[in-house]
């Protein structure tokens, strides 16, 4: 019988579909981080590993897993995964696009307003029973109509947000590897240089992928170049902003709010972003739908499942 790891807890929708093609779980029963010599110790008769984005699965541990043909991730980024050298050694890696693209949407939308409309706030204000009276000057936020939002990354979540922000108003510009006509034509979307997105925009939502390029893409020099007041949303990878530079841009007033949902130090946060009543911060929740986190649990029991039957997975990151 084939048998797979799976690191950490899933919804029962993806056991479900192993118990259903008569594949062996060993499951860890638990929602943190699993160490590297338990993953290997666990996984070392394993054929496929379902791992998530807390789990680095790296070289030494493909070198020590024989049997594996499979690593699935529950997560539409992979950068926990060293896939070049999983398929160097003809071991698939898969992901689970398209399925957390409208959850993970509707929240960045969701901080773009609570953000710009002061929630957070408003909330601690009124749970200290400060609230006495109506006042003309009480929370004063800002209106989304009209004003500028600037995407940087227009992948599936990117275009997801766009839309969703054209239909509140909001003028659309974007800042992408390449230019996307169709989100141009459609929503009368604006490419800019990721320095001329940053002088111009209101609001700036950041979607794009981790790699060694985007890494502190956000950093001192480009906050220098944003706006005074812009609102600042990443529902992406958190060490695509430079955290230390973020708090600066909070102390001195540059920003009038931010609201994370990923963080540079995940599971940690720099414990100074916690002084500021101004910034939101989520626990990566962006594709916290019960929709979305079962029907990821369901693609990514299925690639294995395929891969095993010796056909080929449904969403591969790269072919074999």
């Amino acid at each position: 019988m084939n048998k797979v790891f799976v690191t950490a807890i899933i919804p029962k929708a993806g056991i479900d579909i192993f118990k259903k093609n008569k594949v062996q779980v060993v499951q860890h029963d638990s929602y943190l981080p699993i160490s590297k010599s338990e993953l290997i110790r666990k996984a070392k008769d394993c054929d496929a590993i379902l791992s998530l984005l807390i789990n680095k699965i790296d070289s030494s541990i493909i070198n020590n897993l024989p049997k594996l043909k499979i690593i699935s991730n529950y997560a539409v980024g992979y950068n926990n995964i060293d896939f070049l050298y999983a398929s160097k050694k003809n071991i698939w890696v898969t992901n689970t696009p398209d399925i957390l693209t409208n959850a993970t949407a509707d929240l960045t939308l969701g901080l773009l307003i609570a953000c710009a409309r002061k929630f957070r706030e408003a909330d601690i204000f009124t749970r200290k029973g400060k609230f006495k009276s109506w006042q003309s000057d009480l929370m004063l936020g800002k209106e989304l109509h009209g004003k500028n939002l600037g995407i940087i990354g227009t992948g599936r979540i990117g275009k997801a947000v766009a839309t969703r922000a054209a239909g509140f108003g909001l003028k659309i510009f974007y800042n992408n590897l390449e230019r996307d006509l169709p989100l141009e034509m459609e929503l009368k979307a604006k490419y800019l240089s990721l320095d001329g997105l940053l002088r111009i925009c209101d609001f700036i939502s950041i979607h794009t992928p981790l790699t060694p390029k985007t890494y502190h893409l956000i950093d001192k020099k480009k906050f220098a170049l944003m706006k005074q007041d812009a609102v600042l949303i990443n529902t992406s990878r958190g060490e695509v902003i430079d955290e230390r530079a973020l708090v600066q841009a909070l102390k001195s007033k540059k920003l009038f709010s931010a609201g994370l949902d990923v963080y540079e130090f995940e599971p940690k946060i720099t414990k100074e972003l916690q002084q500021f009543e101004n910034i939101i911060l989520l626990p990566h929740i962006g594709s916290a739908t019960e929709e979305a986190r079962n029907k990821m649990a369901e693609i990514a029991a299925q690639n294995i499942v395929n891969v095993l039957k010796g056909k080929k997975p449904l969403t591969p990151v790269m072919n074999l």
